[in-house]
């Protein structure tokens, strides 16, 4: 999945729906990630930060909507 994230930009553009979706996927992702071998330890260390920044993100923007909406109540 490391490989496949999308830039911050792309993500803004998403509609909430997508974005929930993208989230559930990388959280998926990094779960599954937890349970590889040891074998790849390095490896999976680099995949585990890329995923837990690129959630991070996600629930970034995610939280940014939510407070414009927010503020556009409170101004209509």
């Amino acid at each position: 999945m490391p490989e496949n994230l999308l830039k911050p930009v792309e993500l803004r553009q998403m509609s909430a729906e997508q974005l929930s979706l993208t989230l559930r996927d990388a959280a998926r992702s990094l779960f599954q990630l937890r349970f590889r071998t040891t074998s790849e330890r390095n490896q999976i260390a680099n995949e585990t930060k890329a995923l837990k920044r690129y959630i991070a993100r996600i629930k970034t923007i995610q939280r940014e909507r939510e407070l414009q909406l927010a503020a556009q109540e409170r101004t209509a």
